[in-house]
C-alpha cells in the first residue's frame, strides 16, 4: 500500500497524544483551539510554545509553558501585553525568547531547510542581540555587510485551523494560509491540522492550485474549532467569549485567580471533548457567529 494515500484523519483526543511534557509546539492563526484546549485538558507541563495572542496566554495560564517564542504577547480589550504572559514573564516563570516578526520566520526557514542559521537584516543596531544571545551579529563574507544570524526554530509538532482537508491531509484555506502557518508547518516535524470540513478527494484534485498544504501528517475534524477566534468562511471571532477570559486573566494578573480558574474549568477542563465544549458555548451564540 502506498503510504503516501493512507488516511489522515484523527480525532482530537489522538491528535492531543501526540503533544508531550517539554514538546516544542507551535500554534497557527487563527488558533486551533480545539487542539489547544486538548492540552490544557491532559495538563501537558514544560513545552517551548511558538504562538502569539490570547491562545499563548491560556496556554501559560493553565501552567503548560515554560519557553516562549513570540513576535507578538497582546490581546486586545485593553491589554497590549497579555495578562498572564506579562506576569509569568516579569515573575521569570517563563523563558522568553525574544524576536520579531521577521526573525521569528527567519528561524522557522533555517529549521526547514536544515540549515544552522539564516542571516537576517531587521535587527542590526537594536538591541534584540543583546536580550537574546542566541542572535549572533556577523559580518556578511561576501560585501561585508552586518547581519544577524537566527538559527533554527524547530517545532516538534505543529498545528493549524484550516478549512478543508481531504482523507489523505491536503488541506486548503480561504483566503490564503494563516499568517506564518506555512512557515510553522515546513519547519516542524510533524503537522496536524483541524479543519472545518473534510472533502472528497476528487474536491481537492479539480482545484489542485487551492492546496495550501500538501500532505499534513494528521487531520482532525473540528468544526467551530477556532472558537472563540475567527475561521474564514464560516464564523466572524467572539469577541464577548474573548473578553469574559481577558477579564478573567486580568482579575488573575493581580492575584485572585477565581475568576480565571473557573474559565478553565468551565471551558477548557471539564467539557470531554470539543463537542461538549461547543455544547458549553451555546448553539445560539455559535450561530450568531454568522461571517457576514
Amino acid at each position: 500500500m502506498n503510504a503516501r494515500r493512507r488516511e489522515r484523519i484523527i480525532d482530537e483526543i489522538a491528535a492531543g497524544a501526540w503533544i508531550e511534557n517539554g514538546m516544542t509546539v507551535a500554534i497557527g492563526q487563527p488558533a486551533p483551539m480545539a487542539l489547544v484546549r486538548q492540552i490544557i485538558r491532559r495538563g501537558i507541563k514544560d513545552l517551548t510554545v511558538v504562538d502569539a495572542g490570547f491562545s499563548l496566554d491560556l496556554l501559560i495560564a493553565a501552567g503548560c509553558v515554560r519557553k516562549v517564542v513570540s513576535y507578538y504577547a497582546g490581546g486586545g480589550f485593553g491589554h497590549p501585553v497579555t495578562p498572564m504572559f506579562r506576569r509569568a514573564a516579569e515573575r521569570g516563570e517563563i523563558e522568553v525568547w525574544e524576536c520579531e516578526e521577521g526573525i521569528l520566520c527567519a528561524g522557522l526557514q533555517a529549521a526547514a531547510q536544515a540549515l544552522p542559521f539564516l542571516p537576517w537584516r531587521g535587527a542590526v543596531g537594536t538591541s534584540l542581540p543583546e536580550v537574546n544571545p542566541d542572535l549572533k551579529v556577523f559580518a556578511d563574507p561576501l560585501r561585508g555587510e552586518t547581519l544577524i544570524a537566527v538559527p533554527p526554530i524547530k517545532p516538534d509538532v505543529t498545528m493549524l485551523h484550516a478549512a478543508h482537508a481531504d482523507a489523505y491531509g491536503n488541506v486548503r484555506h480561504l483566503g490564503g494560509p494563516g499568517w506564518i502557518d506555512l512557515f510553522m508547518y515546513r519547519a516542524a516535524d510533524r503537522t496536524i491540522v483541524q479543519v472545518e470540513q473534510v472533502v472528497a478527494n476528487e474536491e481537492i484534485r479539480a482545484n489542485p492550485w487551492a492546496t495550501t498544504i500538501a500532505g499534513a501528517d494528521a487531520i482532525v475534524r473540528a468544526p467551530f474549532g477556532a472558537h472563540p477566534f475567527y475561521s474564514r468562511g464560516f464564523h466572524t471571532q467572539d469577541g464577548d467569549h474573548l473578553k469574559l477570559y481577558a477579564d478573567a486573566a486580568h482579575s488573575a494578573s493581580g492575584g485572585d485567580r477565581a475568576a480565571l480558574e473557573s474559565y478553565l474549568n468551565r471551558f477548557c477542563r471539564e467539557p470531554a471533548s470539543h463537542a461538549d465544549y461547543l455544547e458549553r458555548v451555546g448553539i445560539r451564540r455559535l450561530l450568531e457567529l454568522h461571517e457576514y
